[in-house]
């Protein structure tokens, strides 16, 4: 976990295949106009892997620890990226006084969406429904890392957006079936994260602000999706893959703090 800057809190929730370093090239500009804290997520980088606790309402139950043991107080600024913009949904919805603004980054939403979209009987993405399978998922992947994450990174983003090292060091954060375990926990919840997001939202609509980040390739579909759950529902789409803040990290950085100020 990185801690750094000062002023208002901002917490940056990573996705998957990833870990925190996929905030390091924005962190700087961001720290110099908040307090950035940008833990790994449960099961990934440097956190535990526990068997079990990876619903996205739980997650939001661990960051609310982490800012509690760092003594800082709410409401805070969340931005997620893919999987971490499931966990900052869920947090907003469960918590809504806990968190000031919410910024959603390319990300297929459970409960909102998501679930028509991995529907492989109507031509939806295989893959949430692969990773959600156990144990198979961690077997086919086991010594096949670095192909994956290679292959994966470099046809959703712009070429030359990952050097040799990046691939390496995301490859090393997911090597080995506890680590991939640790990874897929975060899929095998999907279904139960959905009827979490649709109950606590037909109790009570996002009263934040938020900003959904699309790209060329998802357009403002996050945004139509959340457009009905809040009164304050903003549209941005990014001019790079998947990966924006990796790609364009001046845009990142321009877009997330005019949208905080």
């Amino acid at each position: 976990m990185a801690v750094g800057g000062h002023g208002p809190v901002l917490v940056l929730l990573h996705g998957w295949p990833q870990t925190s370093r996929a905030w390091a090239r924005v962190m700087p500009a961001l720290a110099e106009t908040h307090t950035v804290v940008v833990p790994d997520l449960r099961g990934t980088g440097a956190s535990d892997r526990p068997a079990d606790g990876y619903t996205k309402t739980n997650q939001a139950h661990d960051l609310r620890g982490i800012l509690a043991g760092l003594g800082l107080t709410g409401p805070v600024a969340v931005a997620g990226h893919d999987i971490g913009s499931m966990v900052a949904l869920a947090w907003a919805a469960a918590h809504p006084d806990d968190v000031s603004h919410l910024i959603l980054v390319d990300a297929l939403l459970p409960g909102l969406g998501l679930e028509e979209a991995m529907n492989v009987a109507q031509g939806g993405m295989w893959h949430f429904g692969f990773f959600m399978a156990p144990d198979v998922p961690e077997m086919l992947f086991d010594g096949h890392e670095l192909e994956f994450i290679t292959a994966t990174f470099t046809a959703m983003s712009s070429p030359g957006t990952f050097s040799a090292d990046d691939l390496a060091a995301y490859a090393q954060a997911y090597t080995g079936r506890e680590r991939l375990r640790g990874g897929f926990a975060h899929y095998r919840t999907l279904l139960e994260d959905g009827r979490e997001n649709r109950a606590l939202l037909a109790r009570r609509p996002l009263p934040m602000p938020v900003l959904a980040i699309g790209t060329h390739q998802s357009g403002d579909a996050t945004a139509r999706a959340l457009a009905p759950q809040g009164d304050d529902v903003r549209a941005a789409v990014a001019p790079t893959g998947h990966f924006v803040a990796e790609e364009d990290g001046d845009w990142f950085t321009r877009t997330v703090t005019e949208f905080l100020t």
